[in-house]
């Protein structure tokens, strides 16, 4: 399959300031990718913009609230504006309260929607038209493997996750249908060692690890280059779709035996952007 250049290309990263998002960023800029980064944490957004900018990338820090439907608009006219268009879009914000569903409260529920499912389509539609009037454009999703196979203490999380699967899905789909050149690509790990998800346990290590960060970051940016539509890790993860075939009783005992069912049991986190 045909490379990509990223050379000169302006890639716009989500979540930026820690985690995947900052990980992404040092990759997409290694590249020689124009980077623009948004974050909520302001200190550490300009933190990672000034590390970057002394390793010679080109970059511009804006601090964004995704939960805010009018600061994502600004930002958005601004870049256009200032920097010209995006040729990448990484949405790969996201939080995780790691709670039962009884102990959520409706504001938390409504944050994890608004960050990890709505601020997809907010930020997508913002940069989607001027990627449609040039003629191409590619948008990631990073969603989950939560995102396939729901577990205890996620139901919030794995339910928006489901969302974006269907997002970048629907997404595709649509852009094909109407003859836009547009690419997408859905990534969905497993859980990621970035601190997100601290304390979480895997009864079979070799089979489903607990991801390194910098494994995640060369399959997606590896994804963007050759053009893949999905990112699946660990391999084990593909399993899940046949398994969707057999009798819901025999899934759950599945997922109890691998260790999937409990695996947040532990679950320590934090509960800030990714």
């Amino acid at each position: 399959m045909a490379r990509h250049e990223l050379r000169g290309r302006r890639v716009l990263i989500t979540g930026a300031a820690r985690g995947l998002g900052l990980g992404m960023a040092r990759a997409f800029g290694r590249k020689g990718a124009r980077l623009v980064l948004w974050d909520v944490d302001g200190p550490l957004l300009d933190q990672a913009a000034a590390e970057l900018a002394a390793s010679g990338i080109d970059v511009r820090a804006d601090r964004v609230d995704l939960t805010d439907p009018a600061a994502i608009e600004r930002a958005a006219s601004a870049v256009l504006t200032e920097s010209g268009p995006v040729d990448v879009l990484v949405n790969n914000a996201g939080i995780v309260s790691g709670k039962p569903l009884t102990e959520l409260t409706d504001r938390e529920i409504a944050r994890t929607f608004e960050v990890n499912t709505l601020a997809l389509f907010r930020t997508t539609k913002a940069f989607l038209p001027a990627m449609i009037a040039r003629g191409g454009g590619h948008v990631v999703t990073i969603a989950s493997a939560g995102g396939l196979v729901g577990t205890a203490r996620l139901t919030d999380y794995c339910s928006s996750k489901f969302a974006a699967v269907g997002f970048d899905e629907s997404l595709r789909i649509e852009m094909k249908r109407l003859g836009h050149p547009i690419r997408t690509t859905v990534v969905c790990p497993l859980y990621v060692s970035t601190g997100m998800f601290d304390g979480v346990t895997t009864r079979f290590s070799w089979l489903l690890p607990i991801l390194d960060p910098e494994k995640v970051v060369r399959r997606t940016v590896n994804a963007v280059e050759r053009g893949y539509s999905r990112v699946l890790l660990p391999w084990f993860v593909y399993v899940g779709f046949p398994l969707r075939l057999i009798p819901m009783r025999v899934f759950d005992s599945l997922m109890d035996f691998f260790g999937m069912s409990g695996s947040m049991d532990r679950f320590r986190g934090r509960t800030g952007p990714a």
